[in-house]
């Protein structure tokens, strides 16, 4: 675990993030605020790319809570096979469906309790699903930030709610909304695990890893 990087250097690193790409996308495929909070939970242990491939076809039948029920678990086991752990997520999803139309009116909650109170949706999960659908500033730590920000000293944390938690108290304000997509995407791209790739890095030199690749 690196040190934490002073504030004026998190606020560079941000500012040329900012710079490199103004509005960072994620990359899962959604056509709303249920097909993307269902694309969230199926995409734990599974890659965006393979979550992508499974619900093109999916989400176009079934893109409310009531048109998942009316699919049914074993229907919608048939578009999601291919996904790691897909009766699981099966399960959970419509058991999700069920709630959000008996519960809310088959709308998608805009608050944390509530999203983590359906079933397959964790604190990552309802984290994504605030930031990229309602905009609020909050920071869905994966594999990749959790690596990103221990390795560089931006967030540096034992865990995932520590690294968002120091993200959220070491990033600037004006940089929170997009900061977890900057994130992700550098680690995804560019300080990838087994040999980040440093001289292609736009913040390398104001990254603590001492490792550095040549």
């Amino acid at each position: 675990m690196a040190r934490q990087l002073p504030y004026q250097t998190v606020k560079e690193i941000f500012t040329r993030f900012e710079a490199s790409e103004p509005e960072p996308k994620g990359e899962l495929h959604h056509l709303n605020a249920f097909t993307l909070l269902v694309a969230v939970a199926l995409s734990a242990q599974a890659t965006d790319a393979g979550v992508n491939k499974a619900t093109g076809p999916l989400f176009p039948v079934a893109d409310t809570p009531q048109k998942m029920l009316d699919l049914g678990e074993e229907g919608l086991t048939g578009y999601i096979k291919s996904i790691g752990l897909y009766r699981n997520k099966a399960r959970n999803v419509i058991r999700m469906s069920r709630i959000l139309v008996e519960e809310h009116g088959g709308e998608v909650p805009s608050s944390r309790a509530a999203l983590e109170a359906l079933p397959g949706v964790g604190r990552k999960t309802a984290n994504v699903v605030l930031n990229m659908w309602w905009g609020h500033p909050a920071q869905a730590v994966d594999t990749h930030i959790l690596r990103v920000g221990n390795r560089t000293g931006i967030a540096p944390g034992k865990d995932p709610v520590a690294v968002e938690r120091a993200i959220e108290d070491h990033v600037p304000a004006e940089f929170q909304r997009h900061a977890h997509h900057w994130l992700i995407l550098h680690g995804r791209y560019i300080c990838v695990a087994r040999k980040p790739k440093c001289k292609a890095c736009l913040i390398s030199d104001l990254c603590a890893y001492e490792d550095k690749t040549t």
